[in-house]
């Protein structure tokens, strides 16, 4: 099926002309109501605050998530648990996205909204009545928080489309913009609730969610209704089976890739990662195959014919590339190295660092709301395109900071970074949505949802690699100096050196200090009491991290700053704001100006 190509949009200007008068709204507009859109923007934000907070809140948790259920993080036999906790509900929301847009433009966005909010709710009630410890009870929280994850693919792929059918295009900026707020903000509070309520008991960040999905599913189901253009159509089993096997394959490939392997520092050159990440890429472009041929394709390429559109979703994927793995360094960097040097203990770290980020949040509160209404009214390029520019600004500046930083300058440079991010999302996401046909919105929004998702599961892949690489070129030497230094054996001291790096990160991560767990007991009580509190207190382990770190992180912040970068660019050559009008629409109205200019000339 061709899709329509959009017809630039130019605001009204001037005093009401006399003559014909321009079409009225449609019935389908008619139906929205006054009030309608209201209800359907509030859902909608409790959706994705809720999606959101759950995905951020376990970066803070888990420290006490391990302790709870009695595993040690930093045994390599627990490594793959860690990651699969931190990155399933990523990786299944990135691979479901895209097929539940589309089966929600075929059944009703709405039924597809309410069925989300449903499964998402009864999974974080599972989460917290976690009966099990140990292995057993790694595999229960990681399982619940893939079906969570496919809870959240229900609310992703369809909110974004029930805001576009609700509202009008000259307020859809708006909207969405609060949506955005909501969407990304939330992934910063859920640090802070994460810092806050871990540490009195880890289930209750599973808990927390219930009452408010319990409430939103109930809401959802009284208060939305389907008012977008349904599409009968068939469901395509072969697109979605190759995406869903190609996707799953490279991430999977991508996230086994952080473990060691074979006397290497990372995965890399892992039979298995290399023939997922081989698999992933061949069955991908299968599946972009296999959507030229099928008559009814779940993803579109024609949608790529409509610039905005291509060019919002290239923008999203470069700006959650340089965006998705950030969180990730900021915790490690105050977990691990700043909060323990600043007289934190480890068990206080994760907290704390919650609440020094609270930055990040500010900034973009205060940017994404404004943003989205002056794109209303502007367009959404000059705000996208300036806001990935800020970002990759204050990514650039953070490099400029020691690793032991003065505080106001640290909550200066994320606030400034924020601030960016909240000019780009609500904008790009408004651009995007309105270049789409209304029987495409479920499927388009999925589209998009899924270049976000899959990036950030991609950033973290890249970020940790870099960082890893940085740190395994300096982290053994300094630690064996350091240990040395402190009265432990060489035997011992090269031994504990030569932990994988990414150990290290996971210890910094988790603000858990690796010395005290990797040296025996009973080398520990043999040394000096002076040297003994040395290496089991605060200072050591970030010290002797601090130079390694700042190898990794700075070219990770290179490398976030160069795709913020090109995205800028991309968002740039989306053009000039436009929205999508059905074919007959654009005729009428292109009568109706023809028959107003023929009235001037006979007057004249």
């Amino acid at each position: 099926m061709p899709v329509p190509v959009p017809v630039p949009v130019t605001p009204a200007t001037g005093p009401t002309p006399t003559g014909p008068t321009p079409p009225g709204p449609t019935e389908r507009e008619r139906r929205r109501g006054a009030h309608y859109k209201w209800f359907a923007l509030s859902n909608t934000t409790l959706g994705m605050l809720m999606v959101t907070i759950n995905q951020s809140i376990l970066l803070i948790s888990l420290p006490d998530i391990f302790r709870g259920i009695h595993l040690d993080p930093l045994s390599p036999a627990n490594t793959s648990y860690f990651l699969w906790m931190l990155m399933g509900f990523l990786l299944v929301t990135a691979v479901l996205v895209v097929s539940l847009g589309r089966v929600g433009d075929i059944y009703g966005r709405v039924r597809m909204y309410n069925l989300g909010f449903a499964v998402f709710t009864v999974f974080s009630l599972l989460l917290w009545l976690t009966p099990v410890k140990g292995a057993a009870g790694a595999l229960w929280i990681i399982i619940g928080r893939v079906f969570q994850g496919v809870g959240g693919a229900f609310l992703f792929a369809n909110s974004s489309a029930i805001i576009t059918d609700a509202f009008p295009a000259d307020e859809r900026g708006r909207a969405l913009g609060i949506m955005s707020v909501a969407g990304i903000g939330g992934s910063f509070l859920g640090l802070i609730l994460g810092g806050v309520l871990a540490p009195q008991g880890w289930r209750l960040v599973f808990l927390v969610s219930v009452p408010f999905g319990a409430f939103g599913t109930v809401w959802a189901y009284l208060k939305l209704r389907d008012n977008g253009v349904r599409v009968r159509a068939r469901i395509d089993w072969w697109g979605n089976l190759a995406f869903a096997v190609g996707l799953i394959a490279l991430l999977t490939g991508i996230v086994y890739a952080l473990n060691p392997y074979g006397g290497h520092t990372m995965g890399w050159t892992n039979p298995f990662v290399l023939a997922c990440v081989a698999a992933g890429i061949a069955i991908l472009a299968l599946f972009g195959w296999i959507e030229t041929k099928v008559p009814q394709p779940m993803f579109h390429l024609g949608l790529f014919r409509i610039r905005a559109f291509a060019a919002g979703n290239i923008a999203v994927l470069l700006g959650a590339m340089g965006r998705g793995g950030l969180q990730f360094l900021l915790i490690i960097w105050l977990q691990g190295i700043w909060l323990p040097q600043h007289g934190y203990s480890f068990e206080q770290t994760p907290l704390y660092a919650g609440i020094y980020m609270i930055p990040l949040t500010i900034g973009f509160l205060v940017a994404a709301p404004l943003s989205g209404v002056l794109s209303d009214r502007f367009g959404a390029r000059p705000f996208a395109t300036g806001g990935l520019l800020i970002a990759a600004a204050g990514l650039m500046l953070l490099q400029l900071l020691p690793m032991d930083f003065d505080y106001p300058w640290f909550a200066l440079l994320i606030f400034i970074f924020a601030l960016g991010t909240g000019m780009f999302s609500p904008p790009n996401q408004a651009g995007v949505m309105n270049s789409l046909p209304p029987n495409q919105r479920g499927a388009g929004a999925g589209m998009f949802a899924t270049f976000q998702n899959s990036a950030s599961v991609l950033s973290i892949g890249v970020f940790f690699t870099a960082l890893t690489l940085g740190i395994a070129s300096a982290l053994p030497s300094h630690l064996y100096a350091g240990l040395i230094a402190h009265g432990i054996d060489h035997t011992t001291a090269e031994s504990v050196s030569h932990v994988p790096p990414i150990g290290s990160l996971f210890a910094a991560f988790l603000g858990i200090n690796p010395v005290e767990q990797l040296i025996h007991p009973a080398v520990l009580h043999a040394l000096s009491p002076a040297n003994h509190a040395i290496l089991t207190g605060r200072q050591f382990f970030p010290q002797v991290l601090s130079t390694p770190f700042a190898k990794g992180l700075h070219l990770t912040l290179d490398l976030a700053a160069a795709a913020s970068v090109i995205g800028a660019g991309a968002s740039w050559l989306r053009g000039g704001r436009y929205v999508y009008t059905e074919p007959d629409e654009v005729d009428a109205a292109t009568d109706a100006r023809r028959s107003l200019q023929l009235g001037k000339g006979s007057a004249a």
